[in-house]
């Protein structure tokens, strides 16, 4: 997940480089090259720092597995205890890959390509954010995946530090970020388009399908998939709206933290500020 992570905001930050300056004056939003460039400096920063706690976990040992019970799991996840597919984890690469190529995709053309550059900027700046938030909690949460409770799986995949960290569902948060940051385009460049509900629903529909094949396969629990969900969203429809040119009073502006929780990390990260 973070290699593909990393790629993926790699390549995006290079389109936005060189695309910044191709904005048109139709476009309801507003880019600064010299405001946004730190913004994206600061979320890849995060992704950098929750990328090293993620490094850090440890595998679970013998006397710990011997403790999972799903007996002690929410009822809401209790289901999902023991899933476990291969199958649904290979399909589940299908609509998360795709995601990724879909605003870009579907907006280059009419309006929206003459702001390509505009757009590919807080694209960029939205998948960070939900980059930054997965990395960090799922980084920080020790959270085991319904795998590990299944014994049927072998023992070096259920103890490894990699399926400790359920909380919260990576690949749903970027879909997620991705699909509601396209309906969120749309939305804006096309406010009076009666294909906005399909749009939307389309956005909600690929993300929750995600979100149940990472449950099948015993990656996540409901609660893992539906917080992606939401993380993701928020973060696709956040960044465009906080640069709609009417919301002036609205920033978000790069911060600073020297040792955060402990860690013995600084990090880089980003402030929300409204101005009354």
């Amino acid at each position: 997940m973070k290699k593909i992570l990393f790629t993926f905001l790699s390549l995006l930050i290079v389109t936005s480089i060189f695309a910044q300056d191709q904005v048109k004056s139709d476009s309801p939003y507003e880019t600064k090259f010299w405001t946004d460039a730190p913004i994206i400096a600061g979320t890849v920063g995060l992704n950098v720092a929750g990328v090293m706690f993620i490094q850090n976990k440890e595998d679970l040992t013998d006397y710990q597995l011997s403790q999972r019970d799903k007996n002690d799991i929410w009822g809401i996840d209790r289901w999902a205890a023991g899933n476990y597919s291969l199958e649904a984890d290979r399909v589940s690469y299908i609509p998360f890959y795709g995601s990724f190529a879909l605003p870009i995709a579907f907006l280059a053309a009419g309006e929206t390509r003459s702001n390509i550059g505009q757009i590919s900027v807080m694209y960029v700046e939205s998948m960070a954010t939900a980059g930054a938030m997965f990395t960090i909690t799922a980084g920080l949460v020790d959270k085991s995946r319904p795998l590990v409770y299944n014994p049927n799986v072998s023992k070096e995949e259920r103890i490894e530090a990699g399926a400790q960290r359920s909380f919260f569902a990576g690949h749903v948060a970027a879909t997620a970020a991705a699909t509601f940051f396209t309906a969120k385009i749309f939305n804006d460049f096309y406010p009076d388009s009666p294909l906005k509900p399909y749009v939307w629903g389309a956005a909600t529909a690929i993300s929750g399908y995600v979100g149940y094949l990472r449950i099948e396969a015993g990656k996540h629990f409901l609660t893992d998939s539906v917080v992606g969900l939401v993380v993701g969203a928020s973060a696709g429809i956040l960044i465009p709206e906080l640069h709609k040119k009417e919301n002036k009073n609205l920033s978000l502006y790069p911060t600073y933290q020297q040792d955060v929780l402990g860690s013995g990390y600084d990090v880089q990260g980003l402030g929300l500020s409204y101005r009354f």
